[in-house]
This record gives structure tokens, sequence and C-alpha cells, in this order.
């Protein structure tokens, strides 16, 4: 289950400040630097990953954008599920002038992280700073996030080569249980399973198998608690110079089931200290079987984000082509 280093709230965590500090990126690229761990896929590494697509088999990593989505209800968060409607109808074509022509259309409203989606760089920060010292103050109601907006990531893009690491296959089930460790040793237990090494500018994918809990049970059991990446991760991913890390759970890192409140070490290190994207709620059981099946656990990964100008997270319809 979660150490103490996953279950307590930030002001307790111990030691995640002095963690932070030793995984910085702080100016690593520049005080201007606004993508963080992305500045890892160089051209060359893009150029590479496209040498991972042997077959052409591509497979979709994306929750559905509906109404009956995965927000919980009540969501302390405020977050709801996508609202989608219809603003025109064929029925509002009844012209015969227009010789049977008739047309559609429709729009959404959705918080931009209620579906599978990154976190960008502007979403968590501690003492009144996010990644590369920009301040708190950065964001603004009306402008968004003025210095770390996700369309900043977007231009950039996120694409290149991909690395599952099948967490729930290597305990030998079908779902990690809520509050389960993934500890440094498990994700290299995996590499090992699986004949595959993550290095740099490599896009870390790690399946719990946890989002069968939403499709089996509900969105409130999905929320309440998950099995994730503890704090330690964070140090695995910086040596190896990872560009973003992405699970199939809501936070990525582990949360205590019945938690009256949700602590996010790993979250402040990676996202604030590191600038390290992380993508949450992907579907990765179908990769997790593709993989399996091919014998191979790398491929061509493509996810980026809406040019969403002040936006501080994205959804996405991530794709691994094998």
């Amino acid at each position: 289950m979660c150490r103490l280093d996953s279950m307590r709230p930030n002001a307790e965590a111990p030691g995640f400040r002095e963690i932070g500090k030793r995984l910085s990126n702080w100016g690593r690229w520049g005080a201007e630097d606004r993508i963080g761990t992305l500045n890892h896929i160089t051209p060359e590494r893009l150029v590479a990953a496209g040498g991972e697509i042997r077959s052409g088999r591509l497979v979709p990593l994306g929750l559905s954008v509906r109404s009956a989505g995965v927000q919980p209800t009540p969501n302390p968060s405020g977050r709801i599920n996508p609202v989608h409607l219809i603003s025109m109808s064929p029925a509002d074509f009844q012209d015969p002038a227009r010789d049977g022509v008739f047309g559609v259309d429709d729009y959404i409203f959705m918080p931009l992280q209620s579906v599978t989606q990154w976190d960008g760089l502007g979403h968590i920060g501690y003492d009144e700073l996010f990644y590369n010292g920009v301040p708190a103050s950065s964001i603004t109601t009306r402008r968004g996030s003025t210095e770390l907006s996700i369309d900043q990531i977007a231009r950039r893009g996120i694409a290149g080569r991909g690395v599952l690491l099948d967490i729930a296959r290597l305990r030998g089930v079908d779902r990690l249980a809520a509050g389960e460790d993934i500890t440094p040793e498990d994700l290299q237990a995996a590499e090992a399973r699986q004949g595959v090494e993550v290095g740099p500018g490599d896009i870390v994918l790690v399946r719990t198998g946890w989002l069968q809990t939403f499709f089996a049970e509900s969105a409130n059991a999905y929320w309440n608690g998950s099995p994730g990446l503890t704090l330690d991760c964070a140090g695995w991913l910086h040596r190896r110079d990872a560009s973003a890390v992405a699970s199939d759970n809501w936070g990525v890192e582990c949360f205590q089931p019945n938690a009256t409140r949700h602590p996010l070490p790993f979250h402040c290190v990676a996202i604030r200290d590191m600038g390290l994207t992380l993508g949450e709620i992907f579907v990765l059981d179908e990769l997790g079987e593709a993989c399996e099946q091919a014998g191979r656990w790398s491929f061509f990964f493509t996810a980026p984000p809406l040019l969403v100008e002040g936006g501080v997270g994205s959804p996405i319809t991530p794709l691994a082509i094998l």
C-alpha cells in the first residue's frame, strides 16, 4: 500500500521540497524555458521514434468524451463531465428552397481536465512559484496562465518514442488495488520482464489496470483512491531523462482510499520542480494486449494538446502506433 511519502498532505510529506531541489530542472534549458522535460524530445530522437512503426497497428489511448463520463458526483474539485449539445439539426432545414440539403452543428462545454488529458506546467505549484520560478501571480482570471500556458506545449508538440511499463501484468493481476504502490524497483522489474529500457526523451506510460474500476463499477469507485507511482519514481524518471509520464489512473501517483484530502507530493516535484508533463486517465488495456502479442513494448506515440491560450491542462486523443 502507499507509503507515508504518498499518503500525507504536502506540508507533511517527508522531504518533498528537498527532493524537488535535488531533481530541479530550473534553468537547465534557460531562464525562459516553458516546456520542461519535453526538451528531451530532440529532432534526432523524434526521427528515431519513427522507426518504432513496424506493423502499422494503431491503438487509441483516449477515453470517450461523453456526458456519462469518468468524473464523480459530487466532485470536490468542481469538475464535471462534458456537456455535448446539438445546436443545429436536420429539423431546422425544413425549407423546400434548400432542395433537401440539411446540416448539423454541435458544441461542447467541459473542464479541460475531465477526460484523458495532460497536466500543463501551470497546473501545480507551491511556495508561490511554478516551474522555473514562474510566480503564482502569473495566473489571472481573465488571461489564465500568462507564462506557462499549455498552448506553448501544444506548439512544441508531444510525440516520440513511447514505452509501456505494464505493472498489472508484472504482478499477474487485471488491476492493482487502490493505494497500491508502484516503486522504481517495479518500473525496473517491468523493464526486465518486457525486454525494454526507458531512455532519454521517452514518453513513459504506466499501466495499473485501474481504469477498469470505472467501467466495471462506477466513477465514484474509480476516484476512491488509486494505485500509482511513489515519490521515489520522480528520481527514476529524472535519471532516465524521460520527457513525460502518463497512467490509466486519475493522478499518476498513489492515493489512499477513503482519504479526506489528496496529497500531491509527486505532482509537486514532477510538475513544479522537474517540469515533467503528466498524463492522466489514459486507456491502456488494449495497448498492453497489443504489446504482449507483438513481443515489444515501445512504439511511436503522439498526443498533442489543444492550442488553449492561457490553459493549464488539455483533453487529448493519444495514439500509439506499433
